[in-house]
């Protein structure tokens, strides 16, 4: 059985409406913030990509008026679940930009965890993009996404292997600095720009770095604005650092 749901947020971003339609409206600005690797076709009927990990996801882009909607929306799927987004945009004086999100849709028979996921996880996103826009405006990131198993461990284990690799304390609190990562490539020396229960993110003077520390499972996703070499290798180099943080004894 479906469950219909919407979530609607807003924000004001220190960027022109231009650059905000660039950092949501085209792949490699999406790279730059959100999830995986991303694609999206310049028209209305055009399609949008996101590969996370080797998971392809695609939607159908509904709405393209440049500089000020957005709108998508995915396939129904057999149990008739789908997700749409649209992306409204309106200037302010000043420069900045005010960013309206509506995401609604159709969730399955687990909508109420789905749901908690979604709306916990909208305002942490719009978060990057705000760091995004702030601190490292007209540049691209390579994305860097990474997962590792953790056995039975707790929520809290994960986040304390995490938090001891990088050189933090628990609880880990905004403002926090952090020094670390694989060896061999330029050191992480960041702030900590978010903390809550299920995640923790850090800006550094070239990328914004995001761990998630769930049941069992650690996962990153990272926006490399000066990647070492080969982003695929520096993204090999940051699952095996993951892998080693979390596995090892």
């Amino acid at each position: 059985m479906t469950h219909p749901f919407e979530i609607a947020l807003e924000t004001t971003l220190p960027a022109t409406p231009e650059q905000v339609w660039e950092a949501i409206a085209t792949g490699p600005g999406v790279d730059s913030w959100f999830m995986g690797r991303n694609e999206i076709e310049a028209r209305e009927g055009g399609t949008a990509s996101m590969d996370t990990g080797g998971h392809r996801e695609e939607s159908v882009v509904t709405a393209y008026d440049p500089g000020s909607r957005l709108a998508l929306r995915t396939s129904p799927g057999a149990d008739g679940r789908f997700m749409a987004f649209e992306y409204l945009i309106e200037g302010r004086e000043g420069g900045s930009t005010v960013l309206r999100v509506v995401h609604s849709g159709l969730l399955g028979d687990d909508w109420q965890d789905e749901y908690d996921a979604l709306r916990s996880g909208w305002p942490f996103h719009l978060h990057t993009l705000h760091e995004y826009l702030a601190h490292f405006p007209g540049r691209i990131a390579a994305p860097v996404f990474g997962m590792a198993p953790a056995a039975d461990r707790t929520p809290e284990q994960v986040q304390a292997r995490l938090a001891d690799a990088l050189s933090l304390t628990v609880p880990i609190t905004a403002g926090a600095r952090a020094h670390g990562g694989p060896d061999g490539d330029p050191v992480l020396d960041g702030e900590v720009v978010w903390a809550d229960s299920e995640r923790f993110a850090l800006r550094s003077a070239d990328g914004l770095y995001t761990f998630h520390h769930g049941s069992g499972v650690a996962v990153m996703f990272h926006h490399l604005f000066a990647p070492a070499g080969d982003p695929a290798e520096a993204e090999k180099t940051w699952q095996q650092w993951l892998s080693d943080t979390i596995q090892g004894a």
